[in-house]
């Protein structure tokens, strides 16, 4: 018996991660194949798309090695509807194919293959005739329901949705073992798939903390210049009253550096920032509309004078009274990340802005660290999975707004690390409650800041992985090869 526990705490051999997305957007799968070199000393195979970068951890770790495959192009525009159908069935095959040639063919031979769903098909199709033909282990993360996804776009009555939620039903039932986000998903997979899976809740790896000032102010003069760029002809971050040391290196718009001395400075701008993917699941019109109800709420509460000289107005916004001025800077690629930013540049705001931009994986945590408040527009397809992005910005001590949907609550506890909004009015309201006074006095922002920090400490990726994931596929490894 000691000998049989021996070999299922001691896996070795190698591991295949498998993504049918790009890699260095898929964090999740990153931090596993960082936990399946450093934690269960395997060697590491990651079949996945390129595109971003993933995290130079990953990249640098000598046991780890990537493998891109080629992604099928983006379809012309000019192509005709009619033959969408068949582009989709001709896409569908070649990405099987490809699938198995790197997984039976590019790749040595895995123990284990650990495959990220969705998407569905046809990734588990592929993994699991690969598992049968290298007999290899073969487990699914489960991120979501694939079929709910496809249901964004298609409608819940579609026979494509009934077709893909049978694949994903069925092939998910003969994986070795499954993970799972939430305990809502694994309750679901338990009662109504037949499938039990172990959850691994999704916790920041060690590279996301709070930022110290230093930093803060290394990553601002980094990106100051593109801060002060408006969208349209000018904003609160452009307008020349408002920052007229734009030329001086050593001070950007929130901190400033004399000798060796960094400070924040008083009446800088709350940044609040929001990753996003620009897919139909989030809805960001809610966040526009809640930053326009910002500016026209504490207009009204300051009695702002439309008449007044424009001057003598920005004169009176720099100075803070009360309310400061919100940057909102949004995160990530996505197919509606232009139709936004055209709307951004139409809105009239005398002291929100917005800025988008696409940050290196190093950087990211940096901007997390530095920020103020997180927003957070993810509803789920399948109201059964959790934001990863919540989870690094709690990593890196930040509070947050959320969504509000069924499941949210086994991540955000409102009134300690966050606030749930079902609204664009209901969050406008909350950046008026957690903004007033900013950044001295907010004592509403500041105690959601501390109950974060003081959950942070307790549990990490590296931890709850190997209370939860190393176990499950040890068993599987051993019992693979018995």
């Amino acid at each position: 018996m000691s000998g049989q526990n021996e070999s299922r705490s001691r896996p070795s051999g190698r591991a295949a991660v498998v993504v049918l997305g790009d890699i260095g957007r898929s964090p999740r799968m990153q931090y596993h194949a960082l936990s399946l070199a450093r934690q269960a000393h395997l060697e590491v195979d990651i079949v996945a798309y390129g595109g971003s970068d993933p995290h130079s951890a990953v990249k640098e770790h000598k046991s780890i090695h990537i493998n891109e495959m080629t992604q099928w192009p983006s379809n012309p525009r000019s192509f005709p509807k009619i033959l969408h159908p068949l582009l989709l069935i001709l896409k569908t095959l070649v990405q099987f194919f490809m699938l198995l040639w790197y997984l039976c063919v590019k790749i040595p031979k895995p123990d284990v293959f650990i495959v990220q769903n969705p998407p569905s098909a046809p990734t588990l199709v592929a993994v699991k005739l690969a598992s049968w033909i290298r007999r290899s282990a073969f487990i699914i993360d489960w991120h979501n329901f694939g079929y709910t996804l496809l249901a964004l776009s298609l409608g819940r009555n579609s026979r494509f949705v009934a077709l893909y939620h049978w694949i994903e039903k069925h092939f998910g039932k003969m994986a070795n073992g499954s993970l799972c986000v939430t305990k809502a998903m694994q309750h679901e997979l338990a009662q109504n798939w037949g499938i039990s899976a172990t959850v691994l809740y999704d916790q920041p790896p060690d590279f996301f903390q709070p930022a110290s000032l230093e930093e803060k102010h290394k990553l601002f003069c980094g990106i100051d210049k593109s801060l002060r760029t408006p969208y349209s002809l000018q904003d609160c971050l452009s307008n020349d009253v408002l920052t007229p040391d734009d030329d001086n290196p050593n001070v950007t718009l929130f901190t400033t550096q004399t000798g060796t001395d960094i400070s924040l400075k008083w009446n800088r701008p709350a940044l609040i920032v929001s990753s996003t993917s620009w897919t139909p699941d989030e809805d960001f019109s809610i966040l526009l509309e809640a930053a326009l109800m910002y500016d026209r709420r504490v207009s009204a509460l300051l009695n702002e004078d439309d008449l007044k000289r424009e001057d003598v107005f920005w004169q009176e916004i720099k100075g803070g009274k009360q309310y400061p001025r919100l940057l909102f800077i949004i995160t990530g690629k996505g197919p509606e990340k232009e139709k936004y930013e055209q709307k951004m540049a139409k809105l009239n705001l005398k002291r929100v802005a917005f800025r988008t931009m696409w940050l290196e994986p190093e950087d990211y945590p940096l901007l997390l660290g530095s920020a103020d408040l997180g927003v957070c527009l993810h509803t789920s397809s399948s109201g059964l999975d959790l934001p990863m992005k919540v989870v690094d910005m709690f990593g890196c001590g930040l509070p947050v707004c959320a969504v509000s949907y069924s499941c949210i609550n086994e991540l955000v506890e409102v009134d300690k690390n966050g606030l749930l909004f079902s609204s664009s009015s209901e969050l406008a309201d909350q950046f008026v409650m957690l903004f007033k006074g900013f950044p001295g006095e907010c004592d509403e922002l500041k105690s959601l800041r501390q109950g974060v920090l003081a959950s942070r400490s307790s549990v990490n990726w590296a931890t709850e992985w190997e209370a939860n994931a190393k176990p499950l596929i040890s068993k599987v490894i051993f019992d693979n090869s018995s």
